[in-house]
């Protein structure tokens, strides 16, 4: 479980995030969503632990993470936005770098590479070099890369960004999976289809605060549209002119 209380980080002159605070339980989605420069990704390195917050505390599973960041990772999977493989490896060579960097070895990291590779479908693909692969597969790597330790908690920033229908379809489905595993799931995302459908849960983030929190369809009831996507924009609309 997540829980982030009270979160502010500024970078200069700019506040990224003002007041974000939001709990994410095991064994449902919890969706972070909001417009451009609403403060998602920084919310999210935050919690990973990447960004030390200038006010407020993340726990996960009762672990502060600024506080011990090393013990909150060994728990944690992470896909972020900016996926970071090495091109000259292959997908194997990426997936068994990061399960070694999370203290696997030898039979227990091979025997979860062919799982997460059969899983993932990247069985075919697994002794080619990540540098020539299409951008659904090496999502796919990514993937496997952050869930090659079976971490409790996995954060995914844009996880379907530039795949085509097969390969969202494909992440998806592991999302649903996770889930039913009874893990704690938070990921990011602009398609408001995509949210609506996956998530328990939806915290909509806007100028650095949380406006709104809930399942989505009572998100749609509360702003009184007919659709989310509506509800989305009337959530995050413009803030109000000061008296």
């Amino acid at each position: 479980m997540i829980r982030a209380a009270g979160l502010r980080r500024a970078f200069g002159p700019v506040q990224a995030v003002a007041d974000v605070s939001f709990d994410a339980p095991d064994g449902a989605v919890t969706g972070l969503l909001g417009p451009n420069g609403a403060g998602k990704s920084t919310t999210l390195r935050m919690v990973t632990g990447v960004v030390r917050p200038d006010a407020g505390q993340v726990w996960l599973d009762g672990v502060d993470v600024a506080a011990d960041p090393l013990a909150a990772r060994r728990s944690m999977g992470v896909l972020p936005d900016a996926l970071g493989l090495y091109p000259r490896l292959t997908a194997e060579e990426n997936i068994a770098y990061f399960g070694r960097l999370q203290g696997l070895s030898g039979a227990a990291l091979a025997a979860r590479i062919d799982a997460l590779c059969a899983l993932l479908d990247l069985t075919p693909v697994r002794h080619r070099r990540v540098g020539g692969f299409s951008q659904g597969e090496r999502m796919k790597v990514a993937l496997g890369r952050a869930l090659v330790h079976d971490p409790r908690t996995v954060l995914l920033d844009e996880p379907t960004n530039g795949l085509d229908v097969m390969s969202t379809r494909a992440v998806r489905a592991l999302i649903r999976r996770l889930r039913d595993d009874g893990r704690c799931v938070v990921f990011s995302s602009h398609l408001m289809a995509e949210v609506a459908a996956l998530c328990d849960t939806v915290v909509v983030v806007a100028r650095g605060t949380v406006v709104a929190a809930g399942a989505p369809e009572a998100l749609r009831a509360q702003a009184g549209a007919a659709t989310f996507e509506e509800a989305f924009v009337a959530l995050t609309g413009p803030a109000p002119e000061p008296a």
